[in-house]
Parts: C-alpha cells; structure tokens; sequence
C-alpha cells in the first residue's frame, strides 16, 4: 500500500526503488564474487597527510632524542640569538 501526499508517492514507491538499487549491487557483488570499497578523493587526502604526519613525527622524535643525548653529554650549545630571538617575540606577542 502507497499513500500520496499531493501527488508524492509514497513509503511504498521508496521502498520499491531501495530494492532495484540492491538488487543490481547484489548481481554486481556475485558476478564478481567479491566486495569492493571506494573512497572519495577527500578521504584519500587525509590519509596521505596523516601518514605525511606520521614520518614528520618520526623525525621531531629523532631530532628530540639527539638533542636529549647532547644535553646528557654537556655538549648541547643551543643559538642564543635564536633563543632570545623567540622569547622576544613571544613577549611582544602576549602584551
């Protein structure tokens, strides 16, 4: 049974149209015989600029830990104009 609201088809005729629509990916899935899966572009984006990230991660580890070894050692000698450079502008920055 369908009921029209003002000419609108309706649950019924929805409901007809899901079932050709599973239907045809059923006789997709058995010709093949097997599932298949796509990502939109977007999501093929993220996932190159989260393992983008990963090795970006990686590296700022391995920097950390020699600057770590440095520090252990008594031969770690940072920039001080670099240092009094930042903590300038974080001063400027704040105020």
């Amino acid at each position: 049974m369908s009921v029209e609201f003002f000419g609108v088809g309706g649950p019924g005729q929805i409901g007809n149209l899901k079932k050709s629509q599973n239907t045809q990916i059923d006789k997709n899935n058995k010709a093949t015989g097997e599932d298949k899966v796509q990502f939109s572009s977007v999501l093929q984006d993220v996932h190159k600029a989260q393992g983008a990230m990963k090795t970006d991660d990686t590296e700022r580890a391995e920097r950390i830990q020699e600057i770590k070894e440095q520090i252990a050692d008594g031969s770690y000698e940072p920039d001080l104009n670099k240092v009094s450079a930042s903590l300038l502008q974080f001063l400027v920055e704040d105020r």
